[in-house]
C-alpha cells in the first residue's frame, strides 16, 4: 500500500463524509456532517478516529491512493461491519 502525500490526498478527501444516509433510512432524513480536507488531517494518527474506507471493490483495489491509516470495509456490508466501531471515536468513512 502506497502512503498519500498531499496534495493527492485532497482528491480522497473530498470524498470524505460521515456516511449515514445512503444506507440508513433513519439518518435519510438529514444530511449527513462533513469534514473538512485540514480538520481530517489534524486527526490523523489521533487514538480517538477511525477512517474507513468505503470504496467498492474495484475503486479501492485498483487505487494507489489509499490513507495509511484506513480500514477497508465493503459499503454494501454495512449493517454487517456498522455496529463493531465505538460511538466514543470520531468514525470518517470516505468514498470516491
Amino acid at each position: 500500500m502506497k502512503s498519500i502525500k498531499m496534495p493527492m490526498i485532497a482528491w480522497l478527501i473530498l470524498g470524505v463524509v460521515m456516511l449515514g444516509s445512503s444506507f440508513s433510512p433513519a439518518m435519510a432524513a438529514r444530511e449527513a456532517p462533513r469534514m473538512s480536507i485540514d480538520e481530517l488531517k489534524g486527526m490523523l494518527g489521533s487514538k480517538d478516529l477511525v477512517v474507513i474506507d468505503a470504496r467498492a471493490g474495484k475503486d479501492w483495489s485498483s487505487s494507489e491512493l489509499k490513507i495509511k491509516t484506513s480500514v477497508r470495509e465493503e459499503p454494501k456490508d454495512f449493517d454487517s461491519w456498522a455496529g463493531k466501531y465505538s460511538k466514543d471515536k470520531k468514525i470518517v468513512i470516505y468514498c470516491a
